[in-house]
């Protein structure tokens, strides 16, 4: 069964993680809906009891519709938006709020966990949702029980927990178009049964470029990536619990394909550019390469006690990334001046939570904990600039980051059916940052040489609080105001010393949410919808400056306010509808980024108005027993700017997307055949684009992609 349902989002505990696929199959049996149960504010509830707006996606949908990586998320989530910058290190916008600061001393504004394990750096967003048990959006300020950089909202990853007392297993294998092979697996094992198991999975997933390189020869946009998973997990007694795991990610390609997609004609250098909007070739001097090897380890031990339950949970990442491609896509025979550029980063970050939650019979449930994460970054940011000779710039850059928090977050009943939710924590950031441009032969995008080193400390006190009323069991009305916060930073690529001495400071959203959840037909149709106004002061955004550099700067203020709107229905047995809109209107209060210019009223970058989702689906069961099961998928975002000038080349025309699948399933259960497409119209839309040096450079989406994919299950 297709699945995505809003719900309020968090983390799943280990003893509590649900087999969402399981509860799919069950439900398609008898023709209904399947009852989701999550632990969204760190207890198990009911789905559809949560009061927070939040997209998921279970594990059977996660299967059918081939979602693999943050960017199938965000196509299928209104309010979600992503965008490869390059994909090796993705930019993630929620309800309008994103950042593209990737410097060793700045931070995402919406932030991706695994397992409940954040994931501070953009290049550390790697991962294969093989054996994941959901994907949740959570969407809005989560900063009580999120804490910093969830300013726009975050998207937690849980993955598959061992069974204690079963042997299960099962593999998959995938051709397709552009010479795709994948295959992928998992194992669980009981070690002694009833009390420790071990679950391991992984995939391998590999195609030939998208985009013919004339002037190399090769093929670019390919995909070659390797990852694997080890759980152990055990319960020595009746009231402890342990998990442990490791997992590990090794990512190439080449890339990314980049055109001239528009001149700058206001610009006399774009007298030097040839526009080229062919997404299937370009003549670049080199293919490029994005690398990226990640891994990390997380021990989560949960121990019972007589008035809470006690949780730790702790982990170490590392990330080794490295990126290096031409910027306009062509090479001295076509283009008198020719960009390049990259980055290196090296990257390790830890954590540390203790929390109590109040037990599952307790009146008034409760969590308290305290939070601890480091990070040590490593980055440098290469420029190469060749007009009749190569001159390189070279920013390095060094951050360490220690930050802590303390938290408190409870919800206590009057009467039947109102209820009081409230919540605050505490945030303080010590960031130490150096960052100098001696190494490199030239200075382009500075006004001169220096070597700063720097600190500076950030608190800030978020919070929640509202009201949540149960009409009955399958309807509830909640108020809900939250706010966020994003830590302050320092510049990635300062063009004087002055610059890099100067850091920005901390963003803030405070959030009004109402919300309406509602099932009906005894569970065949569910309606949920969503109205919201956030406040966003001293936003952080980025801007090129006339001497080239790309500063970091508070900007002012917005305000984003919308409707957001979930339908599921299964009017029949095999049948299912699911749709979801989001209307988004994001504008700027007050923006100036230079004497003369007021950009109050323009729309915040990388953020569509209207985005809407409609997945039908029908399974019908054979004579025999065996099952086929048709499923659509269409997606339409309207248009994009891609800069908050909102003027220029720099926006994206509406897209309509459409996936396809037909999956057979044998009698048993056990043997599947799925025949998928993405993107069946052949769609076409930029994903990411920068006016820079009198032209605007820029990427495609994927094209047309088909395959099938056999799998096995025990």
């Amino acid at each position: 069964m297709i699945s995505r349902l809003a719900l309020a989002g968090g983390t799943i505990a280990m003893t509590l993680a649900s087999n969402n696929l399981a509860q799919a199959q069950a439900a398609d049996a008898v023709g209904e809906m399947e009852e989701i149960i999550v632990t969204a504010q760190r207890r198990s509830e009911r789905l559809q009891d949560v009061p927070v707006t939040v997209t998921a996606f279970g594990a059977a949908e996660i299967e059918q519709a081939r979602l693999r990586q943050i960017d199938d998320i965000a196509g299928r989530t209104p309010g979600l938006n992503f965008d490869a910058f390059p994909a090796s290190q993705p930019r993630i916008s929620i309800r309008g709020i994103g950042s593209s600061d990737r410097g060793a001393a700045g931070d995402p504004s919406s932030a991706v966990f695994l397992d409940e394990i954040y994931l501070g750096r953009p290049a550390a967003v790697a991962f294969d949702a093989f054996d994941v048990s959901r994907i949740e959006v959570l969407k809005g300020p989560q900063g009580t029980l999120y804490g910093r950089n969830v300013v726009g909202g975050a998207i937690n990853v849980v993955t598959s927990r061992p069974s204690l007392d079963a042997v299960d297993a099962a593999v998959e294998a995938t051709v397709g178009n552009h010479e795709r092979l994948e295959a992928a697996g998992f194992v669980n094992v009981p070690l002694v049964e009833g009390k420790w198991a071990a679950r391991a999975s992984g995939a391998v997933r590999s195609h030939d470029g998208y985009t013919r390189n004339s002037f190399t020869g090769n093929r670019v946009d390919d995909q070659d990536i390797r990852s694997g998973r080890l759980h152990l997990a055990g319960e020595p007694s009746e009231t402890l619990r342990v998990l442990l795991t490791v997992d590990g990610t090794r990512d190439r390609a080449t890339g990314p394909a980049q055109h001239v997609l528009d001149l700058d004609t206001e610009d006399p250098l774009s007298a030097l550019w040839t526009v080229n909007r062919d997404r299937r070739h370009i003549a670049s001097s080199t293919d490029g390469h994005q690398d990226r090897d990640t891994w990390g380890v997380r021990g989560q031990l949960d121990w019972d006690l007589p008035f809470a339950s006690l949780t730790y949970l702790g982990s170490h990442r590392d990330l080794d990334y490295r990126a290096f491609y031409d910027v306009d896509g062509g090479n001295e025979t076509t283009n008198p001046l020719n960009i390049s550029g990259g980055n290196d980063e090296v990257s390790d970050f830890s954590s540390h939570e203790l929390r109590l939650n109040a037990l599952p019979d307790s009146h008034i449930q409760w969590v308290a904990g305290l939070y601890n994460f480091n990070n040590d970054t490593d980055r440098t940011d290469t420029l190469i600039i060749d007009m009749g000779g190569p001159a390189t710039e070279i920013y390095t850059q060094a951050a360490k980051l220690h930050s802590y928090a303390a938290f408190g977050d409870a919800t206590l009943p009057l009467g039947g059916q109102l209820s009081l939710i409230g919540g605050l924590r505490y945030s303080r950031d010590k960031k130490e940052y150096r960052v100098s441009n001696m190494t490199g032969d030239a200075v382009l995008r500075g006004s001169e040489r220096f070597n700063v080193t720097t600190s500076d400390t950030y608190e800030a006190w978020t919070w929640r609080g509202g009201a949540q009323y149960k009409l009955d069991r399958d309807h509830q009305l909640y108020a809900m105001v939250s706010r966020g916060f994003k830590s302050g930073g320092f510049q990635d690529t300062p063009g004087n010393a002055a610059e890099a001495a100067d850091g920005f400071e901390p963003e803030y959203a405070t959030q009004y949410e109402l919300g309406q959840k509602s099932s009906f037909l005894d569970g065949h149709l569910i309606w949920n919808n969503t109205l919201y106004v956030m406040k966003y002061t001293d936003l952080q955004t980025r801007r090129t400056l006339p001497n080239l550099s790309i500063v970091t700067e508070n900007a002012g203020k917005a305000t984003i306010q919308g409707y957001e709107t979930y339908l599921q229905w299964r009017p029949f047995t095999g049948a299912n509808l699911t749709a979801s809109y989001g209307y988004t209107d994001a504008t700027f209060d007050e923006f100036a980024p230079e004497p003369g210019e007021d950009y109050a009223g323009n729309r915040l970058s990388r953020t569509p108005k209207h985005k809407l989702v409609i997945s039908p689906s029908y399974e019908t069961v054979l004579e025999n027993g065996h099952s086929l099961l048709f499923a659509a998928d269409y997606r339409y975002e309207s248009m994009i700017f891609d800069d908050n000038s909102n003027e220029g080349p720099e926006r994206r025309a509406p897209t309509h997307f459409v996936d396809g699948r037909i999956v057979f399933t044998d009698v048993t259960g056990r043997w599947s055949l799925s025949l998928w497409g993405k993107n069946l119209t052949n769609e076409l839309t930029r994903t990411n684009q920068l006016v820079f040096l009198g032209a605007n450079f820029g990427a495609y989406n994927p094209p047309r992609t088909y395959g099938a994919t056999l799998g096995w299950r025990m």
